[in-house]
This record gives structure tokens, sequence and C-alpha cells, in this order.
């Protein structure tokens, strides 16, 4: 809702808007975590050395990096979204809003959606989604001259956060004693994805390929990731067969 809503004010007033209503967003949900969230106790064997075992264990590396490739594809496109709706599929600036939102409507579908597919089947889901990825990118990328077309595809590339909830579940199961701190740093790792993502797609536009081509990218990094989770998932094999030869 955030991104649709703010681009839209910030059309039509100022674009400090967004800045201001970013600052009272932030200060409300600090209001609200002071006044509900409780007040638990910490755990007594918390501490740091303890969360950061967790970057000692090669799986959670792995996952890291596999969120980090392959979530850059999505941003890559998102980042140049406003750019590819004008200029290669000639929508007006007004429409700008409505493409966010339903980018927006896509990733609360792929989160709901996801949860219920990682329940049934953890490493299929995060498999499955980064396939589904690289082919609703690339179809991204040769439709992106169709309004409408464009409008399904931004949809579709929202529901690739399907991964997500798989993805941290999976960070916690090979985390061991540091959940915590391995959590949080899924977070760092959609930011890397984040500006990964916007880096590359801004080098192929600025190297005359065109704002469509950005899909290709996030086709690219997908494939990456996939690459990072089959390693993932070899290197757990070899593991079980140690311990079932132990």
């Amino acid at each position: 809702m955030g991104t649709p809503v703010m681009a839209f004010f910030g059309q039509s007033l100022h674009w400090r808007v967004l800045f201001f209503a970013v600052g009272a967003i932030g200060a409300l949900t600090v209001t609200l975590i002071w006044l509900y969230l409780p007040r638990d106790t910490p755990a007594k064997a918390a501490g740091v050395m303890r969360e950061l075992v967790a970057f000692t264990h090669p799986q959670v590396l792995l996952t890291l990096t596999l969120a980090a490739t392959g979530f850059g594809g999505m941003f890559s496109i998102f980042s140049y979204i406003a750019g590819t709706a004008t200029e290669v599929a000639h929508l007006p600036a007004a429409m700008i809003p409505v493409i966010m939102a339903l980018f927006g409507v896509g990733m609360n579908v792929g989160n709901l959606v996801g949860s219920k597919l990682a329940d049934i089947a953890l490493m299929g889901t995060i498999g499955g989604m980064l396939v589904f990825n690289i082919v609703v990118m690339s179809l991204f990328s040769l439709t992106a001259s169709s309004p409408w077309m464009l409008c399904i595809c931004t949809f579709l590339i929202g529901c690739t956060f399907a991964a997500g909830p798989a993805i941290q579940t999976r960070l916690m199961d090979v985390a061991a004693d540091g959940q915590t701190l391995a959590a949080a740093s899924l977070h760092s790792a959609f930011n890397v994805a984040n500006a990964l993502g916007a880096w590359l797609g801004g080098l192929v536009i600025a190297q005359g390929y065109g704002y469509a081509a950005t899909g290709y990218v996030g086709a690219a990094l997908s494939l990456v990731g996939l690459g990072v989770f089959a390693a993932s998932v070899c290197l757990a094999r070899r593991q079980s067969g140690r311990l079932h030869s132990a």
C-alpha cells in the first residue's frame, strides 16, 4: 500500500511529503511497540557469541547467498518499473501507482500462498519458485510493450515473494543456536538483493538495452540463485550420507 500511495502524493503534492510520511509512520510504529510489545526477559543462554556461531554453518551462508541472488531479479525489475511502464508500454504516469499496487498485491498473495507451500514441501517450494522466477521474468522482457501483459507480469513478479517464507524457515532450520541473528540477517540479504538487482538493471539500461531488459537480468540472477540452491541441496545430502554411514 505504501509505495503506490506515496507515489501518488509525491506526484500530486511534493516529493518531500514521502519523507515526512515515512518519519510519521516510524514514530507511530515506535509508539505502538512501546505500548503493546510484551516486555519479555532475555533467555539466560542468550549472547552475542552464541548468535555469531550461525555464520560458521555453510548452510546459513548458502541460504543468505540464495536470498541475495534469487530475490535480486525482483528488485532489478521493480526499481525501474515506472520507466518500463511509461517508456516501453507507453502507459500514462497516472498508471504508475496502479502498477506498483499490483506488485504489492502480488507480494501479499505470494506471502500467503508461499507459507502454505512451505508447509507442504520446504525445499521444493524454494526450488520451484526460482524456476517460476526465471519463466516469469523472461516473459516480462518479451511482453513488456503490451500494457496488459506488463500488468499481469508485474503482479506475477510480486508473487515470486512466495519463496520468502520458505527461505526464512530454511534459514531458521540450519542456524542451530544462532536463529535470532540468522533471521535478522535475512533482511540484510534482501537489502543486498535490492542493491545488486538495481545496480545490474541500471547497467543494462545504461548500455542501451532498454528498460524491458531488466527482466532478463532478473532471470539471470534467479538462475544464479538456483545454482546456489542446488549446491545447498547437494551439501545437505552429503552431510546426511555421512551421518547415516557413521
